[in-house]
């Protein structure tokens, strides 16, 4: 399968008890489903912040404005509908004061809608509790770069 090359980004949305959004889409081609934070392909013209926004504010309905600037550079190799995308993936931190706050998803098109399954706020300790696959698999290092006063940064967190 040849590799398309697209720079990209995701969002760490984090809760007022450090809990992880994740949202869960079902691939329409291959009918897997993965949990990863919202996000998705920077578009020509867009910084990976601006795009981080962006996506965030089409799949999820939070403020974009909670996205900081700064971020962690990731390189990825995924299949998503029948293609294998490559390359850089800025991850990005976004922290909301509220318990979980409710989504929208009034950004998506109609497929996108379908395919988004559903989404969790989760703890960190139980990701590896979730049903399907979590991506990216290097999710935890990702935090602890971004936040590392973080719980996931305490003595034997693993």
């Amino acid at each position: 399968m040849k590799a398309i090359y697209r720079p990209a980004v995701r969002v760490i949305c984090l809760d007022a008890a450090s809990r992880i959004l994740l949202l869960r889409w079902h691939d329409p081609v291959d009918r897997v489903r993965l949990w990863e934070p919202p996000g998705g392909g920077i578009e020509p013209g867009e910084t990976p912040l601006v795009a981080a926004r962006r996506e965030l504010l089409e799949e999820t309905g939070l403020d974009p404005g909670a996205v900081l600037d700064r971020s962690v550079p990731v390189e990825r190799d995924v299949r998503w509908k029948g293609k294998r995308y490559v390359g850089p993936e800025d991850f990005f931190v976004a922290y909301f004061a509220a318990d979980r706050p409710l989504l929208t998803r009034t950004g998506l098109l109609p497929n996108e809608q379908v395919e988004l399954h559903s989404y969790v706020w989760v703890s960190w300790s139980e990701l590896t509790s979730l049903p399907d696959r979590v991506e990216p698999p290097q999710l935890l290092t990702v935090l602890r770069a971004l936040q590392p006063d973080g719980p996931w940064c305490e003595a034997g967190s693993g």
